[in-house]
Formats: structure tokens, C-alpha cells, sequence
């Protein structure tokens, strides 16, 4: 019987043919937790009898969601991080390292057909790898440290295909998966696996793929996939393909030549429209960022349009890349540089105005243009804010405007 490529990767790992609403135990190749998840699972684990983790080398701590500590509470949580690593010869990435996503991939702690669980929502971004990745409570990812392995009940699966070959200018994946969003809204998805295909797809780099696959959470899937076509990564890997007759239970079908820039409005990520649509709206703070957009070829987008130039005056421009790998590499091309040069302020590599843990809370009233993947209401930290979500582009035309602008790229 056919096979999409969750029942495929859950199938190779249990030794047996596996679909859609079948349960399964089956060993995990990695998994990760952070500071918000982390101090739990260490508690449970303990709870559980846990004295030495299952796999020292699968298993990776991050301190990233308000990190360096903004208080003697979340302090002390690091601590208990960085003693437990100590205890158990893992790895701990520290302060400054990133965003506990972009860090796996960075270090090549997930790779393709891999099953990785991560005690975060936004852990099917490893999906990208063309790998089955979901995310766990603390609990949960304390019985994966304990035995090496979890149940799963095999998702059934969503197609989506997007067509066409060259995107419109201004357009990036950021702008495809809101419209994802969109029509199968925040709910469409639950317990799920989004499964990208189609040329579009085929012809975007890691990083773009991984915005696809890091908003899937954002439909309430458990995972999300996107199929090997054009995978460029920097190693030999056995790609996981789904059969083509595999059973899905809806396909989707969207021109992506034919997208415009998107834009989610206040406060669901499902109330996308057309930036157009949405032109002259004030804003007083801008961010990139984030797992979803704090990648390399984000800030050179930004830096792209905003080169030369000066932001809006009354803006405030806050950029925090996703790790310090790419911190390093906009330094030596330049794109900090630049995006300094026009305003913006850099902060540390990690989570911290997305989740409004700190390094950038906004004011009563204020309106904020976010590259971010969650506009629910108080989501950076004030619920009496405004936050529209949108690409890196459109981000840095708006804070280079003093206003939501539509970007023309060429």
C-alpha cells in the first residue's frame, strides 16, 4: 500500500509498514529542549528515576527563549540547564548561540529521514531536511531521555502543492506559507502532517523551506514535510520521497507565481491579506527574526532594500538573527553593516521579543510590523499592542516608510 513520507520515515524506524491512525513506538535520533521547557523535563526525568539521559549525544539543550537572563528567576533556570549538561556530558548551547532551530541545523543535529523531538511548537521546521519532526511537552520529551524512544500516533496527512517556477518580485516563502495559512487556518491542520510539493517548492533554498515548515505549527499540525526535489545540503543523504498514489486526507493546490506580498493582520495568523491592502497603516516598530526569519538571506533582503537609506523617523528597527553563525556571516558580508548603518539595532541571537520574554516589548497602542509566526493578542509581551505579520521584506520597507509598504524587489 502507498505511503505519504511521515508513514514512510515512522515506518523505516519501527520495522513495519505503518499508516495513517496507527500507533507506534519508535526510536528518536534526536531531541532537544529549552530554556522554557527544559527546567520541567529535568524535574520529570528525576521524577521518572532518571539518573543518566538514554543518549548523551541525541539529547541538546538550548538557552534561548530569554536569554542572557532578564531576571534572578530565569537566572537560576540557567543554571539548573548548564548543571545538568555538566552532570550529563551533553551539549549545552549557551547564551548567544541562537534559536534552538536554527542551532540543530546549524550543527547538523538533524538530517534527512530523522524522527527529532523538541520540547518547542515550532520544531517541525526540521521538516525542511525532508525529516519528521514534531514538538513535545516537557513530560513527554523527559520520557524520550529516559528511553530514546516515543509514541506516536501516525498523522495522516495534507498536500499542498505550490506550482509555478518563478515568484512574483517581492515574494518569498514567507509570504507562500501565509497564504498556507490562510486557507487551512489555524486549526485545518491539528495532529497532521503538511506536506509540501510542487516546482516552487523544488526550487527554494533550506532556509526558505524551513519557513514553510516552521509555520506549520501555526496550522496546528504535528509535523510538516517538504518533499526532496532540489534539496541542496552539504553532505550525502537518502532522500525520502512519498509514493504517488499515497491517500491524503485533503490536497491543496495554489499558483505561487501568482502570489502577491501577504500580510497577517492583528490578531490570528490566519487573517492574511494582501500587503496592498493594508498600505499607509502606521507602524512605530519593526522585527526580524525569529526561527521563522532570522536566517542569513532575511537580513540580506532587508539590508537589500534599506541599503544607503535611513529608516522612518519614529521607527524603531530591531533585528535579532537566528544564531550567532548567522551573526557571523552577516558581519563578514557586510549586512550587519549595512542594516546597523540604517538604523536598526542588533541584539543577541535568541527568541526574545517573538515570545516578549524581553530585548524589545512594545507599547500600549503601538503597532508592530513582525517577521515573526504568532500575532495573537499579547504575543511580544503587551496585549494592548498591534501586530501584523509579514516577510523580511515587507518588514524593512515598512520601517523604511514609517508605514505597512508593499516590497518591489528586483
Amino acid at each position: 500500500m502507498a505511503q505519504t513520507i511521515a508513514e514512510k520515515i515512522l515506518s523505516k524506524h519501527s520495522g513495519k509498514n505503518l499508516y495513517a491512525g496507527d500507533l507506534c513506538i519508535v526510536p528518536v535520533d534526536g531531541c532537544m529542549a529549552t530554556d522554557t521547557t527544559a527546567p520541567l523535563a529535568i524535574k520529570s526525568f528525576k521524577e521518572m528515576g532518571g539518573i543518566t539521559v538514554h543518549d548523551k549525544n541525541k539529547f541538546h539543550l538550548i538557552i534561548d527563549h530569554a536569554a542572557p537572563a532578564p531576571n534572578e528567576r530565569i537566572a537560576n533556570l540557567h543554571n539548573l540547564m548548564r548543571e545538568f549538561a555538566a552532570e550529563q556530558d551533553s551539549a549545552l548551547y549557551d547564551i548567544g548561540s541562537g534559536i534552538c532551530h536554527q542551532v540543530m541545523v546549524d550543527h547538523q543535529k538533524v538530517k534527512p529521514g530523522d524522527i527529532f523531538m523538541g520540547a518547542d511548537s515550532h520544531t517541525p521546521t526540521y521538516g525542511a531536511l525532508n525529516a519528521f519532526a514534531c514538538g513535545v511537552g516537557s513530560t513527554d520529551l523527559a520520557a524520550v531521555m529516559l528511553t530514546g524512544k516515543i509514541w506516536l500516533k501516525v498523522p495522516q496527512s495534507i498536500k499542498v502543492i505550490l506550482h509555478g517556477k518563478k515568484l512574483q518580485p517581492g515574494v518569498s516563502a514567507k509570504d507562500l506559507v501565509l497564504e498556507v495559512v490562510k486557507q487551512l487556518t489555524i486549526s485545518g491542520a491539528t495532529y497532521q502532517s503538511v506536506e509540501y510539493h510542487g516546482e516552487a517548492v523544488a526550487a527554494l533554498s533550506l532556509s526558505q523551506r524551513m519557513v514553510l515548515c516552521n509555520m506549520v505549527a501555526e496550522m496546528g499540525a504535528k509535523t510538516g514535510i517538504v518533499s526532496p526535489e532540489g534539496l541542496e545540503l552539504p553532505y550525502e543523504f537518502t532522500p525520502t520521497y512519498a509514493d504517488a498514489d499515497a491517500v491524503y486526507s485533503r490536497v491543496i493546490e495554489i499558483d505561487a507565481a501568482a502570489i502577491l506580498p501577504k500580510i497577517a493582520i492583528p490578531n490570528s495568523p490566519d487573517n492574511v491579506h494582501e500587503v496592498r491592502a493594508w498600505v499607509g497603516t502606521k507602524i512605530s516598530y519593526a522585527f526580524i527574526g525569529t526561527c521563522t526569519n532570522g536566517r542569513l538571506d532575511d537580513l540580506q533582503a532587508a539590508a537589500a532594500i534599506l541599503k544607503g537609506k535611513q529608516i522612518a523617523k519614529g521607527v524603531r528597527m530591531i533585528i535579532a538573527p537566528a544564531s550567532k553563525q548567522v551573526l557571523i556571516e552577516g558581519l563578514k558580508d557586510g549586512t550587519i553593516q549595512t542594516l546597523i548603518e540604517a538604523g536598526a539595532t542588533i541584539i543577541n541571537s535568541g527568541c526574545g521579543p517573538c515570545v516578549g520574554s524581553h530585548e524589545g516589548v512594545p507599547g500600549d497602542g503601538e503597532s508592530v510590523i513582525s517577521a515573526a509566526n504568532r500575532n495573537f493578542k499579547g504575543r511580544m509581551g503587551n496585549p494592548n499592542a498591534k501586530i501584523y505579520l509579514a516577510s523580511p521584506a515587507t518588514v524593512a520597507i515598512s520601517a523604511l516608510m514609517g508605514e505597512i509598504t508593499e516590497p518591489i524587489t528586483q
